[in-house]
């Protein structure tokens, strides 16, 4: 079962510490257990664009869709045997200590 973790940043959260930051470590276990797909960082939300069609008009803004202090900062996609698993991983993710990881279900077309 495929799961897309959202790696959100969060200002509530202990400050972010390189030193403390086992990412690589956390790609090489999970690619070991077969269950790490792919992921990656996304650019901050200044960097985005938003584009919506209406009337067959296409509008573009600069930025997210919604004002917020958290944003999402990467991704990682993880197939493991069900959402038990995909908590399990999520936990052991270095930004579940600096921030938050959003744990989601893909949900397949079809």
């Amino acid at each position: 079962m495929q799961f897309i973790f959202f790696v959100c940043t969060d200002p509530s959260a202990p400050e972010y510490n390189a030193a403390e930051d086992n990412i690589e470590e956390w790609v090489a276990e999970m690619d070991a257990r077969g269950v790490h797909e792919g992921g990656n960082r996304i650019r901050p939300p200044a960097d985005a664009k938003t584009v919506v069609v209406r009337g067959g008009e296409v509008r573009v803004t600069d930025g997210p869709f919604a004002e917020t202090k958290e944003w999402i900062a990467g991704y990682d996609l993880i197939d493991c045997a069900g959402l038990d698993e995909a908590i399990e991983i999520a936990a052991k993710h270095p930004m579940a200590r600096f921030g938050k990881i959003e744990v989601r279900a893909a949900w397949p077309m079809g």
